[in-house]
């Protein structure tokens, strides 16, 4: 197996762990009702002040098909809700409901209770040293995809 194919298959599993691990966090919470699919969007959200419509497909890598149908089925649990944009009248955005806002509290409850487990695990050093290389190669990854992009 080739060093990328491998780093990929570990990226894929690493992160199907992280995003079981935390649904079963949340599971125990209360939300029985979610997808790993909806973790990402529901993730950025919570970072995020009224993110635009584009702005969550952008950052979460979905086609617009996909986002919508996603987005209607978490207002539809009753996580979310879009409206129409401050500044741009043509802007939907997308809010938490009530029940989203103790969803978000929820869900920074149990990533930092995932990362004391993973600290316990790893210590602060190697988990850095962990965030900084993965920082890097999708850093070095984005650069390769802009140079590729300029050579068209």
């Amino acid at each position: 197996m080739k060093r990328i194919s491998e780093v990929g298959a570990l990226l894929k599993k690493i992160y199907r762990r992280y995003s079981s691990d935390l649904i079963t966090s949340l599971q125990s919470k209360g939300f029985i009702d979610l997808r790993p699919s909806f973790l990402e969007i529901l993730s950025y959200v919570s970072e995020t002040d009224s993110p635009s419509i584009k702005e969550i497909g952008h950052a979460c890598g979905l086609k617009k098909q996909t986002m919508t149908s996603h987005l209607n089925e978490l207002e539809k649990r009753g996580y979310i809700k879009r409206t129409t944009g401050l500044r741009d009248k043509r802007e939907q955005i997308v809010i938490f409901t009530e029940y989203g806002e103790k969803f978000k509290i929820a869900l920074l409850d149990a990533i930092d209770d995932l990362e004391t487990l993973y600290l316990k695990s790893l210590g602060d050093v190697e988990l850095d040293r962990i965030v900084h290389t993965l920082s890097n190669f999708y850093f070095k990854v984005n650069e390769i995809d802009k140079e590729q992009k300029s050579l068209i």
